[in-house]
């Protein structure tokens, strides 16, 4: 089992910046690829970011991409998202998750955390 708790989310207005972090604990955190997922009312969870075991390999969504920075700390057993330049279509609740060693970008991890709540204004 591993148990992930995400925290950082909150409101902030439009062009600001958040940082999420993702501390995990139960399993050797480097033998799992890491991923930040979100969902927005009345719409499907959607692919943000991910990393592979080793920090190596990282990945975005496209509508992210360049505004988003996904990392993991293996001393803290954490994981971040550095979120830019916020949009107001942005705002969902983020989730994070991990699956063992190898990445994907669909939804199929095998753990995921509770959520934080992300709200940008205009």
């Amino acid at each position: 089992q591993v148990q992930l708790v995400e925290s950082g989310g909150g409101s902030v207005q439009a062009g600001g910046s958040l940082r999420l972090s993702c501390a995990a604990s139960g399993r050797t955190f480097s033998n799992y690829a890491m991923g930040w997922f979100r969902q927005a009312p009345g719409k499907e969870r959607e692919f943000v970011a991910a990393v592979n075991p080793s920090g190596g390999a990282t990945f975005y969504g496209y509508s992210v991409k360049g505004r988003f920075t996904i990392s993991r700390d293996s001393a803290k057993n954490t994981v971040y998202l550095q979120m830019n330049s916020l949009k107001p279509e942005d705002t969902a609740v983020y989730y994070c998750a991990a699956r063992g060693l190898v990445v994907t970008l669909t939804p199929r991890y095998d753990y995921w955390g509770q959520g934080t709540q992300v709200t940008v204004s205009s």
